[in-house]
């Protein structure tokens, strides 16, 4: 799969979940490009913006979706990648801020 066909199939994903990917539509496929080359070398899709451990069972919670991001956007309007987020964020109707981790620490 491509990046820009998981674009598509994740676009159509949000919009069912009542939320959008990030506008910046660059950034969005650096993200994903990253999580096809996480599935390429652990055979899951683990966030690209933190660190998997390899093992599917320890990174379950950082699987994209993450666990992590509904609350994410409902405190930030953002999850912690940017690559989900509200449609009022898209729209820039809330601050764009640094989402803090929500993993626990001894998991990181």
């Amino acid at each position: 799969m491509t990046a820009e066909r998981l674009y598509e199939v994740l676009n159509k994903y949000a919009q069912t979940q009542g939320i959008q990917l990030n506008k910046d539509k660059d950034y969005v496929i650096e993200i994903l490009e990253g999580l096809l080359t996480n599935e390429s070398r652990y055979g899951y899709r683990s966030c690209p913006c933190r660190l998997a451990s390899g093992i599917k069972e320890e990174d379950k919670d950082i699987i994209c979706p993450c666990v992590y991001r509904d609350p994410d956007i409902r405190e930030y309007g953002s999850c912690y990648c940017g690559l989900y987020v509200s449609k009022e964020w898209n729209e820039d109707k809330i601050k764009h801020q640094n989402v803090p981790e929500r993993r626990p620490q001894k998991k990181l």
